[in-house]
């Protein structure tokens, strides 16, 4: 896994990206939002979807929301980004819309616009 800081319109983001599922729990899930903010600082992450384990994308287990809410409790704002369209429950497709019309969580098509998407989260 690589995380990266970049800046986009003032605000700090990392970004983490990589080939290996990282995200299998929610205890990898904390690690990976301390070592972010050990190394950057950063109070928002973009992720790769590949980071996570397939879990993740089926509701039905409850990983995701007990991941994006340790996300929420310790205040770093996070998006996940990647191809989602393979995934065709309704549920998480709701899910992903719910998010993405919050202010903490959002899924995106690409890196670039969950930068973009974190930047303006404010």
């Amino acid at each position: 896994m690589e995380i990266e800081k970049v800046n986009c319109q003032g605000a700090e983001i990392a970004v983490a990206w990589g080939e290996e599922k990282v995200i299998t729990g929610v205890q990898p899930a904390l690690d990976l939002l301390m070592t972010v903010k050990y190394q950057t600082g950063a109070d928002r992450v973009a992720i790769d979807k590949r980071l996570f384990c397939e879990d993740f994308f089926i509701l039905s287990t409850g990983l995701a929301g007990e991941i994006l809410q340790k996300f929420v409790n310790y205040h770093m704002k996070a998006a996940v980004f990647g191809d989602f369209s393979r995934y065709t429950s309704k549920p998480l497709k709701d899910f992903m819309y719910e998010s993405n019309n919050g202010k903490d969580i959002f899924f995106t098509a690409s890196r670039e616009e969950a930068v973009e998407k974190l930047a303006q989260a404010g």
